[in-house]
């Protein structure tokens, strides 16, 4: 018996030293009476210094609390299971233990087994941290993000899906995907095939096809794009998707927005190469129209002259032809001075403007969109006259003409009346409307009618710029454009200029000659025509007969006569010519001969050139626009004679 027992002692005593766990026994009185080679192991101590100190001096401060509270429920026989704190290693720093403690009260002795878990609680605490940072990326990444598990089912999502979904993460876990994610193709309005079904399938990642978008609960439909990717553990098992879905509406309405500032601009651009192909059209004209007007004006003299003012009906339809021939000409000189006016592209030149020729050579030139869709009106009241830019202020009311036709159908003539209607209001300002009678602009949209972009043309008719223009060009100049408009009862367009003022107009008038003062007569002048056109020198020939005229084509002719000895009275130059223009000609001989220079008149058919204009604010000679009359070329002459 006694062998027995020696043998279960050993046992025991074996598995109490074998042990990795820490194994002690502690008495009521707070120290350990026996502890296991673990504890060295674990936390460094020796068995002697283990046992000769208070166990409470092993644990961490912060779980001193707990532990004797631990330990009274052991003084009381009750058991201690999964009870865990941090003791003391030798090194300073600490481990956590977790006990599993009873007590025998009859022996006045607590058993204890501890493990070493710090590793695990490491461990968990390092998961709870990534969960956390995982769970913070989730909600704050701007896309959404739906994960599913190996069958497809809602594992979870983050607000930003639940927001492009339409549906609330408590009311969509479990459901199968395709429930909550339906998607559609936008073209052909078929079902879409759910990518995570195809990641699922293959284990491959996946992606939407372009066009594709997302039918929410409520019947809204969302443009998207997404990437699905499989979810694999350790092993590399397929667990589940992870599906990540952005809403693209904001991407289509930019790329759209993008699109139009580009169809714009593109307009822009070949409005502004028209505007310059028309410039040089019009200066090409000018040069045969110059003759041709002025030789008609000739033959009208002549005719005149030879019928000795008889009335007889050949030599009466002979003047009428010929001033048939005139208003034909006058017609097309008023069509290309549109052009030269409104193609102009340099900075703004300000002037005294007279209102109403300015309107004229506007609805001239506008006159074509109008005449298929409205009566024109011209309600003309007394205006003064204005400081504006004349090429601007026509582009402004070219602009409202068109855009009053543009509001008539065409066809319909007699139903529909444009007015151009102009007065002076109470504060002495001029003020210009344009009215039309048509379909008027509804109140929910005429407060932004000045936007840049904005119109209410169809797509390819208007490019929602005009209006905003006219609008900079007007306050630009100090007045004011406003609308009024009744739906069904057309639309009115008011522009109101401040006035010239009356000392500035009575400097210019101070500078005029007086009607009572005679003119003297003039004298024979010697003139000098340079003009590349030499049909337009034989009409200044003819034109200026009374005196002596010399005509040559090139600018370097011009110097050689200078070089010669001449001397000329006038000289009547070309500004645009090739080779060596009137510009370069006029520096030439205000280098080598400055008398000349001064009087050196420009005959222009368009500075149509940023260097022509700036060259003719540079100077300040005389110049004459082509076509001209015979009466304002022999004019400017006898300046220079009397």
């Amino acid at each position: 018996m006694a062998e027995r027992d020696s043998g279960v002692v050993f046992e025991r005593d074996a598995f109490f030293e074998l042990s990795g766990d820490l194994l002690g026994v502690a008495g009521l009185d707070g120290f350990f009476k026996r502890v296991n080679p673990a504890w060295t192991d674990i936390l460094g101590w020796t068995t002697v210094e283990i046992c000769a100190t208070p166990w409470l001096d092993f644990v961490h401060p912060d779980d001193r609390a707990a532990a004797v509270a631990a330990g009274e429920t052991l003084r009381q026989g009750g058991p201690v299971v999964r009870f865990t704190n941090r003791y003391r290693h030798r090194d300073g720093t600490y481990r956590w233990l977790e006990w599993h403690s009873v007590s025998s009260l009859t022996h006045g002795l607590i058993y204890a087994i501890a493990r070493d878990v710090t590793a695990r609680r490491e461990t968990d605490e390092a998961l709870v941290e990534l969960t956390e940072s995982l769970a913070t990326t989730l909600h704050s990444i701007g896309d959404g993000v739906i994960a599913t598990d190996a069958a497809g089912a809602v594992l979870r999502m983050n607000p930003v899906a639940e927001q492009i979904t339409g549906w609330a993460l408590r009311d969509c876990v479990g459901r199968p995907l395709g429930e909550v994610f339906r998607i559609i193709h936008a073209g052909t309005r078929r079902s879409a095939e759910n990518p995570v079904d195809r990641v699922l399938r293959e284990g491959v990642s996946s992606a939407l096809a372009n066009d594709v978008w997302l039918l929410r609960p409520d019947g809204t439909e969302v443009p998207i794009a997404d990437s699905c990717s499989p979810i694999r553990d350790a092993r590399g098992t397929l667990r589940g998707a992870v599906l990540v879905i952005r809403d693209t509406s904001e991407e289509l309405r930019a790329m759209a927005a993008r699109e139009r500032v580009q169809r714009r601009l593109e307009v822009a651009e070949r409005m502004a190469s028209v505007g310059t192909l028309a410039a040089g059209i019009a200066h090409e004209i000018n040069n045969p129209l110059a003759y041709v007007t002025a030789n008609l004006e000739l033959v009208r003299e002549e005719i005149r002259a030879l019928s000795g003012g008889s009335t007889s009906g050949r030599m009466k339809e002979l003047d009428d032809t010929v001033r048939d021939a005139q208003e034909g000409a006058e017609r097309v000189r008023k069509i290309v001075r549109g052009l030269k006016t409104f193609s102009r592209t340099e900075e703004e030149c300000l002037g005294v403007v007279d209102i109403h020729g300015v309107l004229e050579v506007s609805i001239n030139m506008a006159f074509n969109e109008i005449r298929h869709r409205a009566r024109l009106v011209k309600d003309y009241g007394p205006v003064p006259t204005v400081i504006a830019d004349d090429a601007r202020l026509g582009q402004v009311f070219i602009n409202l003409l068109v855009n009053a036709a543009q509001a008539l159908p065409i066809g319909e003539v007699e139903h529909h009346e444009i007015r151009v209607v102009t007065a002076t209001d109470a504060e002495g300002r001029a003020v210009i409307e344009v009215r039309d009678t048509g379909p008027g602009i509804p109140s929910a949209v005429i407060d932004r009618i000045f936007e840049p972009f904005f119109t209410t043309k169809p797509v390819g008719v208007g490019t929602g710029l005009g209006l905003s223009i006219c609008h900079n060009i007007i306050t630009g100049m100090g007045g004011t454009i406003d609308v009024t408009s009744v739906v069904g009862c057309g639309a009115t367009f008011r522009v109101t200029l401040p006035p010239t003022q009356s000392a500035s107009m009575g400097d210019e008038l101070a500078g005029l000659p007086s009607a009572t003062t005679p003119a003297p007569v003039p004298r024979r002048a010697a003139v000098l025509v340079v003009d590349d056109e030499p049909a337009v020198g034989v009409m200044l020939g003819r034109v200026l007969r009374q005196h002596e005229v010399t005509t040559v084509t090139r600018a370097a002719d011009a110097v050689r006569l200078l070089e010669e000895g001449r001397r000329f009275d006038v000289i009547l130059s070309d500004l645009m010519m090739p080779a060596i223009s009137g510009m370069d000609l006029y520096d030439e001989l205000a280098r080598r001969f400055p008398e000349a220079a001064e009087r050196m008149v420009f005959l222009t058919g368009g500075a149509f050139t940023p260097a022509a204009r700036a060259f003719l604010d540079r100077v300040s000679n005389e110049r004459v626009d082509k076509p001209f009359t015979p009466d304002s070329v022999r004019s400017i002459v006898e300046q220079f004679v009397r």
